[in-house]
């Protein structure tokens, strides 16, 4: 690990890594108390990834988490209580009590889009994002995650060669945890890294340790910053697993621990000072959810499909001149031209997309001075008309 970052920075890491698992810690007690709803989705043992490259986002860049990626919706500011009342289907919760799992954002304030349940899709939704920030003169950089077992999805080479061919603004974290479900990668692809992947897309890729917080924000930065310099998409495979209990080496928090308190960033005090502090802010959070009433039965029928301005009052946010993109600075002739075709008029006089053929562009004179029809020569040397010439092939075959 590499000392790049501010003493403040290092102990934020740690911070969201250590809050990242006290939150899933607390929704697996709500589950087994029968609290939970809906679904619950471990991300242990890979909280550095969704801490570190979360980290590495400026407030106005855009990400969409994945449903293990919990510990990047609280980098970028959702408080616990949100995710507790989301799980718990409460009436307080964003979504007022209509989905029980992450399917949830922020598109006002945080600029986080809603998970998809369709592993993949995320990637040109993303990039559809980056693209509109660099419409509107944003600088933004759109973030997404994609597991190994979804990397092999139609939608991932979709998405990604359509971010790399528009050079978007946009970074994909492909967490590869050595299984999709229960499928081996091995079983699954015949490459060692995923990361290589990248190059039928003329990208950049990085490979990173998962289980090193620096590391993985380190390239994440990186590659943030590349593409909002106008790069495109950049691709990081993080390599990781998950995992169940606290007494594996490769946890990423017990690993973050060792490295702190050996450069003396961490002491027994600040660490027990965190602690607390996570320990006194989860028991507010949760009791706050806890108490937070169940949805009535009226609001069923509401907010099932956005009905404009009464369900999300989101206007563009420009900063650029609009006039840059607006007719008459923005427009351009409908006409292609292709090398060896050229281009011109079409049959109708309009200007055509494109002409096909070597001959100069057409104008309304040279459609009108035509020559008609060519004729076809018969086996006895004689022309006929084209359509002669048809009749007395048929004539022929019937005999």
């Amino acid at each position: 690990m590499k000392k790049e970052l501010t003493r403040q920075q290092y102990v934020d890491l740690y911070y969201y890594m250590r809050l990242n698992r006290a939150v899933e810690d607390t929704m697996v007690k709500l589950f087994r108390q029968n609290k939970i709803v809906g679904g619950l989705y471990s991300s242990l043992g890979q909280e550095a990834i969704s801490v570190g490259s979360a980290y590495a986002l400026e407030k106005k860049d855009w990400l969409a988490p994945m449903i293990r990626n919990i510990g990047a919706l609280l980098v970028k500011g959702v408080p616990p209580r949100d995710i507790f009342m989301q799980h718990m289907a409460k009436y307080d919760s964003p979504t007022k009590g209509k989905d029980g799992t992450s399917h949830f954002g922020d598109l006002d304030n945080l600029h986080i889009v809603s998970p998809i349940s369709m592993l993949g899709d995320l990637i040109p939704v993303m990039t559809g994002v980056a693209m509109a920030g660099r419409y509107l003169g944003q600088k933004i950089v759109a973030m997404t995650w994609i597991g190994d077992g979804g990397s092999s999805t139609g939608v991932f080479h979709e998405g990604l060669n359509f971010a790399a061919t528009q050079k978007a603004p946009f970074v994909l974290i492909l967490e590869n945890n050595l299984w999709a479900y229960s499928t081996p990668v091995r079983k699954q692809v015949p490459l060692e890294n995923l990361a290589d992947r990248a190059k039928a897309y003329g990208i950049d890729s990085y490979i990173v340790d998962g289980n090193d917080v620096v590391a993985m924000y380190s390239a994440a930065k990186e590659a943030v910053e590349r593409a909002r310099a106008g790069e495109g998409p950049i691709l990081i495979e993080a390599k990781t697993f998950r995992r169940l209990g606290h007494a594996e080496a490769c946890d990423p928090i017990t690993l973050y621990e060792k490295y702190l308190t050996s450069e003396k960033l961490l002491d027994a005090k600040s660490k027990k000072e965190i602690e607390d502090k996570i320990e006194a802010l989860l028991a507010k959070e949760r009791e706050f959810a806890e108490n937070s009433p169940m949805p009535p039965a009226e609001l069923a029928e509401e907010s099932v499909y956005c009905t404009g301005d009464d369900c999300h009052k989101i206007r563009a946010k420009w900063e650029r001149p609009v006039a840059e993109v607006t007719p008459p600075k923005s427009s351009v002739a409908a006409v292609w031209t292709v090398p060896g075709f050229g281009s011109g008029k079409g049959s109708g006089g309009a200007n055509a997309p494109i002409h096909f053929g070597d001959a100069p562009a057409a104008t309304e004179k040279s459609v009108s001075e035509r020559k008609p029809p060519a004729k076809i020569a018969t086996k006895t040397g004689a022309k006929k008309p084209l359509k002669a010439a048809a009749a007395s092939a048929s004539r022929k075959a019937r005999r």
